[in-house]
């Protein structure tokens, strides 16, 4: 069917317009990390691009004073930055591997047939509802303000997430190829880690950088259990405020970049594998 050329315009143009709507909120996070003080603190000086240019508001986050800033800060960056890389890395792997080997057990033997439900249940109450007993828990636990036990509870919070997404592509595996790889002799876990995860390896790339976002974007859950040594990344910036300039919009979109990186960067290592993972499953034969 041939499409007339006035369809493919207004189909172009519906693109560009969705386009310019996603993409306007990070031009302007790029644009106003560039900004120096004046242009971000009044309304008559904001602009799309900065009349002058400066680092000054990476420097700032950086080493905590720029130059022309009479105030500083008591903790720069990289606390918080590895503190968000070591705990949304830990709580994506718990959470990865605890939903990948549930949703295969549950797809393939038929194990804990309510298993699904109740996985899904962990989602249902909102998170200030649980939030109470948890953070009781976790001091007595001695896991407030640790590393591990915000990975734990980031694990535990992300796992039905990821026990859907993979149940979803083990459901799209054909049991006659485990079934032959059984004859020929291997065991169920030679099974599952010779032919079977080799086939859902682009589901398997795609829930982990699902989960590792939703992670590392956090923000209630590590405000609740952290206080000083484990600050991560989004409440690192609800500190950036000052008593004489207010909000500090230069420096909490500098620091947005930054924590844009990651995500980026796990997205690009594993590309090859988004979009057969996104769409594994939606075309059947």
């Amino acid at each position: 069917m041939k499409v007339s050329p006035s369809a493919m315009a207004l189909k172009y143009f519906f693109v560009l317009f969705a386009s310019a709507i996603v993409l306007y909120p990070l031009v302007w996070m790029i644009t106003m990390s560039f900004k120096p003080y004046p242009e971000w603190t009044t309304v008559a000086g904001l602009t799309w691009l900065p009349k002058n240019p400066t680092l000054q508001n990476f420097e700032f986050i950086f080493f905590g004073e720029a130059k022309g800033l009479v105030v500083s800060l008591d903790r720069t960056i990289a606390g918080p930055f590895i503190a968000s890389l070591v705990t949304s890395v830990c709580g994506t792997l718990l959470a990865v591997v605890a939903g990948t080997l549930s949703s295969y057990a549950c797809v393939r033997f038929g194990l804990a047939k309510t298993l699904p439900l109740s996985v899904l249940q962990l989602r249902l109450f909102p998170p200030l509802a649980v939030m109470i007993p948890v953070m009781v828990m976790w001091a007595f636990l001695g896991a407030v303000d640790t590393w591990w036990g915000l990975s734990l509870i980031y694990g535990i919070v992300t796992l039905p997430f990821a026990f859907w997404l993979m149940k979803t592509f083990f459901d799209e595996v054909p049991i006659e190829i485990e079934d032959a790889a059984r004859v020929a002799g291997c065991s169920y876990w030679r099974v599952f880690y010779r032919i079977t995860l080799p086939i859902v390896k682009p589901g398997l790339a795609t829930c982990a950088l699902f989960v590792f976002i939703l992670n590392w974007s956090d923000y209630l859950l590590a405000l609740l259990l952290t206080q000083k040594d484990w600050v991560t990344l989004p409440v690192y910036m609800a500190t950036l405020t000052s008593a004489m300039g207010g909000q500090m919009y230069g420096m909490k979109a500098a620091l947005g970049v930054i924590a844009a990186i990651p995500p980026v960067v796990f997205g690009l290592m594993i590309q090859k594998h988004l979009v057969r993972g996104l769409t594994f499953g939606a075309l059947k034969q």
